[in-house]
């Protein structure tokens, strides 16, 4: 278990003069002014002087009667450059994007600010990153990557422009205060009632009722978990609020999961992220995470509408409105703009958001809510994938993809006994069929079950194998006819490392990468001809993500120590044994074809020929085949 970090509690804490107040009655904090020092000798603010770049490094032109900081103007151009790049992935324009992005973090780099010298900046700066090294790990990996993210709610409701709320809305929902039971403090007023007017409109009606049909899968847990870490459990309408209960939604920030956790707090909170999962969209971890951030929050502010405030735009943000106004109020703070506009507009949400999930009819809203999946749970030794156990069990692949939200793959992570899902129903005939295909085949076998009619030429045709490879696998004669419901195991195309561009992040070491994506330190460090065990924050690496050396290495080590059965994932023979032999590269000729021929692996091809790493294989190349 990673140790918490708690200096955003005691930076916070050292801030605010609160005492724990229970209610959301308006405060005026007095601060005490300090003790008067001597007036420091006068000093050019930096961020006030002309841009220290070149004219052509800069998109928007620095002009002398412009008397904005200059890392005011830095931090528009650089918005409009990651702006951009996100409407060209959208589009689908995916090289645009990168260019984008790429121009964006230049921008920075180039300016002569360091990054961290404004918390604006510092914070643009890492949002690019994690969200441009998203969607290039998304982009580099097709159909392997996950189902499609979905758009967060909470970007659509924080950007609306609301009449006047309706008055009469007002009344029921007094009403509905004095009848429903709540744990936490309700209470209608003008930004509330706007919200609420939206959620009773036939667009905010389908909004409110996608998320709270979709609550019921997820209702019993959460509020267990917020009852256990001893939070109000109606502070699951922030998830209303924040993803619908979508565990793969992601907002323009890239915040992930039911809880929008962006990936510096969820790893706050020990939320594992690396290459093959995510779990910001692990629903009950994610809760928990949730539950234990919002309760070290009210420690700080003792209100639970600043700890709502604080929650979407960071305890910091809300300690200094407090420190600049003296309130400790949010609706004070509100009204004096003291707060991000997204954050103004954020509690009033989940207060309207609330209301109508307490009692929906009486806003006009219909809900048939879902009911939560019946489940079994099945400890892996070995990395499988989700193919397989569709195969295996009879279960549909997208609900496997539902059960499982953590994961970014159709593989499972090489994480011993790694937790897989899957329908109750089918546990039985899972276990059951799996024990036809090798443990060190569960990433690249498929079975099949052989249909009336069907040939293996036909069969081998469908998964892009030859009939001999169908035949070995099944111990089958050559030309042997196999029988309508016989299960096949089929051989197919092993996976292949994709390269991605990597953005270094603050806190990032080469250790933290390359367990993230699934390699070696070495290997960093040649492909991008690093000579320390150091790197540079904002420094762009290429990684083949998922090349398996890492994994397969540790997979080896956990092998050799466990009292179970060895699954064999590497080559038994000793370096010293085995035979190095030259391959001269044919037109047409792929790594794989490669491999398959020579009885070895893509990823062993690639670590015997390490000029791979910068080019594609190209005809007449002389490649090295350890055998």
């Amino acid at each position: 278990m990673k140790q918490r970090s708690t200096t955003w509690l005691v930076l916070v804490a050292g801030t605010l003069l609160l005492a724990g107040c229970q209610q959301t009655a308006t405060k005026q904090v007095k601060i005490r002014p300090p003790a008067p020092t001597p007036a420091p000798a006068p000093m050019l603010d930096p961020s006030r002087q002309p841009l220290p770049v070149p004219m052509q490094h800069i998109d928007r032109v620095y002009l002398a009667h412009d008397l904005r900081p200059a890392v005011d103007i830095l931090l528009e151009n650089v918005q409009s450059r990651f702006d951009a790049g996100q409407r060209e992935y959208k589009a689908g324009d995916f090289e645009k994007a990168r260019a984008d992005f790429d121009r964006a973090v230049d921008l920075i780099l180039t300016s002569g600010f360091r990054a961290d010298s404004d918390a604006r900046l510092s914070a643009l700066f890492d949002q690019i990153g994690e969200v441009g090294n998203s969607y290039e790990v998304s982009a580099a990996q097709g159909s392997e990557e996950e189902a499609p993210a979905q758009p967060a709610p909470i970007d659509e409701i924080a950007d609306l422009t609301l009449p006047t709320g309706d008055p009469r809305l007002a009344l029921k929902a007094e009403r509905e205060l004095f009848i429903v039971a709540h744990d936490l403090p309700l209470t209608v007023n003008e930004s509330v009632l706007q919200y609420l007017s939206f959620l009773t409109t036939s667009r905010g009606r389908a909004i409110v009722e996608r998320g709270l049909e979709r609550a019921g899968r997820y209702d019993d847990m959460i509020r267990r978990v917020l009852k256990e870490e001893g939070v109000p459990q109606d502070l699951m309408y922030l998830a209303q609020a924040e993803s619908a209960f979508q565990p793969q939604a992601v907002s323009r920030a890239g915040a992930r999961g039911i809880w929008q956790f962006m990936p510096y707090r969820g790893e706050e909170y020990d939320l594992e992220r690396n290459y093959w999962i995510d779990e910001r969209s692990d629903p009950e971890k994610a809760t928990r995470a949730a539950a234990r951030h919002m309760r070290d929050l009210y420690k700080m502010f003792g209100d639970w509408y600043l700890v709502m405030a604080a929650y979407n735009s960071g305890p910091m943000n809300v300690a200094r409105a407090i420190e600049h106004t003296g309130y400790a109020d949010f609706w004070e703070l509100q009204k004096r703009h003291a707060l991000p506009k997204e954050t103004e507009n954020y509690v009033p949400i989940i207060i309207a958001m609330a209301l109508v999930a307490k009692a929906p009819a009486l806003y006009g809203v219909h809900v048939d809510p879902e009911k939560p999946a019946k489940v079994e749970t099945i400890k892996l030794q070995h990395p499988i994938d989700l193919h397989l156990v569709a195969d295996a069990s009879g279960a549909d692949l997208a609900d496997l993809r539902l059960l499982n939200p953590e994961l970014l793959r159709t593989v499972t992570p090489n994480q011993p006994r790694f937790e897989l899902k899957v329908p109750a129903e089918v546990l039985a005939r899972f276990e059951e069929n799996i024990l036809q295909v090798p443990e060190d085949k569960w990433t690249n076998w498929r079975l099949h079950t052989v249909e009336s009619g069907e040939t293996l030429s036909d069969i081998a045709r469908h998964f892009g194998v030859t009939v001999p490879a169908i035949e070995l696998a099944n111990h089958l004669q050559g030309h042997a006819t196999v029988p309508s419901g016989f299960l096949l195991d089929v051989p197919t195309t092993p996976p292949v490392a994709k390269l991605v561009h990597y953005r270094v992040q603050r806190g990032d070491t080469l250790e933290g990468i390359a367990d993230r994506f699934d390699v070696t330190v070495a290997e960093l460090k040649r492909w991008n001809h690093i000579s320390n065990g150091h790197v540079t924050r904002g420094a762009r690496l290429r990684i083949f993500a998922g090349s398996g050396s890492a994994a397969t290495a540790g997979a080896a080590a956990k092998s050799s120590q466990s009292s179970g059965p060895a699954v064999q994932s590497v080559s038994t023979r000793s370096p010293e044994t085995q035979e190095a032999l030259q391959h001269r590269v044919k037109p047409g000729e792929t790594l794989y074809s490669i491999a398959h021929a020579y009885g070895t692996t893509v990823s062993a091809l690639r670590q015997s020929n390490p000029f791979l790493a910068n080019r594609s294989l190209e005809a007449g190349d002389l490649i090295t085949v350890q055998r």
